[in-house]
């Protein structure tokens, strides 16, 4: 049975882009004759606003979206809100530690981007150069028996660094990911090039973004993946995570991203493009679609 998934953010007003996105995987689950599910993902409590996630149903219901599961109609792999599953996620950081997946990094961005004598960058993401990777050799954490499920990633390090420390990782440099795409066809990305020991959980004792969709889309028996483009590259970080959990891998779609008159993604900050915007100044969910058909 095909399972697909919507997965907005509410750190903003959704955009055109963000419906065209959505639009299409629905196409996708409809197609199908499957299910389609909404999470919320707001996982960053700095800039999710309760505003923005129900102003994110109402504009998705109006542009007619509709899905079966959902943090408001509820379905039998809930709770829809990352916020709400912290305890899958921590489940799983164990078993990456446990496994050697993973290692302490005290290095904030600013380390990273001074380390590298060549700052190699993509889409502005400088590459992890090791520095703790190195280290991580000497830290032994705490057997999660011996320390407690209540405490936190950082407490269960044999020492307690006075930086702050999130975990990474680490990739096997030179390793080629490939993956198929729904859209884009063939793809490969080489680790420790396109990209090097990404974090999974940061030192605010939350899950990072690769770490959170991999376990979801697992616990929620997503099929197939639709997304942006512009996380192509995060698919491969992600099928890594896929195979050290030992969990089975979904297929992937990622759509074409929607531009403005420069050419410039759109982002939650082209409010003139914003669902709310648009129906405001009396724009139509059907002629808004009518360039996809």
């Amino acid at each position: 049975m095909y399972r697909g998934r919507l997965a907005p953010s509410p750190t903003g007003f959704l955009h055109l882009g963000h419906a065209r996105t959505f639009w299409t995987a629905a196409q996708r689950a409809d197609a199908q004759g499957g299910t389609l599910v909404l999470r919320n993902e707001d996982l960053d409590q700095a800039r999710c606003k309760p505003d923005f996630v129900a102003a994110m149903v109402e504009d998705l219901r109006w542009f007619g979206l509709q899905w079966q599961e959902g943090p408001d109609c509820g379905g039998p792999f809930g709770p829809y809100s990352q916020s709400e599953r912290h305890e899958l996620y921590l489940s799983a950081w164990e078993k990456l530690r446990a496994r050697g997946f993973i290692y302490p990094c005290t290095c904030s961005r600013q380390d990273v981007v001074r380390a590298l004598q060549a700052p190699h960058a993509v889409r502005n993401e400088p590459i992890y150069p090791g520095t703790c990777r190195a280290k991580a050799g000497d830290e032994r954490p705490v057997p999660s028996e011996m320390s407690g499920r209540s405490s936190t990633p950082s407490q269960r390090l044999t020492h307690h660094p006075s930086r702050p420390v999130n975990w990474r990782f680490r990739v096997a440099d030179g390793e080629v990911i490939k993956f198929l795409d729904g859209h884009f066809g063939p793809q490969q990305f080489v680790a420790g090039k396109d990209f090097g020991d990404f974090v999974v959980w940061r030192h605010d004792d939350t899950a990072a973004y690769q770490l959170a969709v991999v376990v979801d889309d697992a616990a929620m028996r997503i099929t197939e993946v639709v997304r942006g483009e512009d996380l192509l590259r995060s698919t491969a970080r992600q099928v890594l995570l896929y195979r050290a959990l030992g969990l089975a891998t979904p297929q992937f779609y990622h759509c074409p991203l929607v531009t403005d008159e420069s050419g410039a993604r759109l982002a939650k900050r082209h409010d003139a493009l914003s669902l709310r915007s648009l129906r405001g100044a009396g724009r139509t969910p059907e002629e808004l679609r009518a360039p996809w058909q």
